[in-house]
């Protein structure tokens, strides 16, 4: 553990190594997945207005299928951060990853981004959300993810909020500086955020230093549209460094029948492309590295 340092806008962090009998060899990283529907990404969400949700064909049941089976083969335990809607419309499919013996974790209700509602949305979201979670597993719901990675500055107050909210931790804070999400200039590393609601762990998704530069590597559309290598690379990275990575994957991502949005070139090129070779890849990267739920990585911090 390094000393504490201030954040003007986060408060207080604490930088948390991995435990010390941790050696890297046996360090397990987090394999986490955003359950939400190929609809429901923040790209569509001008083309497909929450209001159309149920006319949509749902696909979401069988792609967490597929991400289970490779999990089960791999011998992996992961993080499922699930919508609100999705267990209200396919308790199914939270009944079953946890049936299975993954954490669940909350993804908001709907997924809007926290750029786009206020406060007294995002509470009911996160209290939502995490009772109905709660009811259809009999576990507590720890952590959160905002959809989009979308807790940027200006935003804190929403770490006060999951606070509140009987959250414990967070995976919100991209580390990177990008149009649209991130928060540059936080930590790489899994660390406590001191704010004046109470303390909240941060496991930020993992990113690659490149010639001095930090690039995201964590998983979505940069493990769809780059080479398998930076994943891999990034991983391998934190594992030098004795600290767990956070990968990240959609259920829409293992999916190529999906129906097709019509959406602008653009955005279907960044949607679409390598979704036929997604599932090839987890299957490498489970079989490269460790993993465990991010509730375990928290308990020990």
């Amino acid at each position: 553990m390094t000393s504490p340092v201030v954040s003007p806008a986060l408060g207080e962090l604490s930088l948390t190594s991995a435990p010390a009998s941790q050696a890297p060899t046996t360090l397990a990283h987090h394999f986490t997945v955003d359950v939400e529907e190929y609809f429901q990404v923040s790209a569509f969400e001008n083309l497909v207005p929450r209001a159309r949700w149920t006319e949509m064909e749902s696909r979401v049941e069988a792609s967490v299928d597929v991400l289970l089976s490779l999990c089960d083969a791999a011998g992996v335990k992961g993080t499922f951060f699930t919508l609100g809607w999705i267990a209200e419309h396919h308790p199914r499919v939270v009944t079953t990853i946890a049936d299975a013996g993954h954490e669940i974790a909350s993804h908001g209700w709907d997924h809007k981004r926290i750029t786009h509602i206020d406060e007294a949305e995002l509470r009911k979201s996160l209290r939502d959300s995490k009772r109905v979670l709660e009811d259809l597993t009999g576990r507590e719901v720890l952590g959160f993810r905002a959809p989009s990675f979308s807790i940027v500055p200006g935003r804190e107050w929403a770490l006060d909020a999951l606070i509140d909210e009987g959250y414990r931790y967070d995976s919100s804070l991209f580390p990177i500086r990008r149009s649209g999400y991130g928060y540059p200039g936080t930590p790489r590393d899994p660390y406590w955020i001191r704010r004046p609601a109470g303390r909240l762990a941060e496991l930020p998704p993992a990113t690659l230093e490149v010639f001095g530069v930090r690039v995201p590597a964590a998983g979505g559309g940069y493990f769809r549209l780059l080479p398998y290598s930076l994943t891999h690379a990034a991983l391998a990275d934190c594992e030098r460094r004795g600290t767990p990575g956070t990968f990240y994957i959609h259920p829409w991502e293992v999916d190529p029948d999906q129906p097709r949005v019509a959406a602008p070139l653009k955005t279907r090129i960044r949607h679409y492309t390598g979704i036929a070779r997604t599932a090839d890849r987890i299957r490498r990267l489970l079989g490269s590295f460790r993993f465990r739920p991010m509730a375990e990585t928290v308990e020990a911090m």
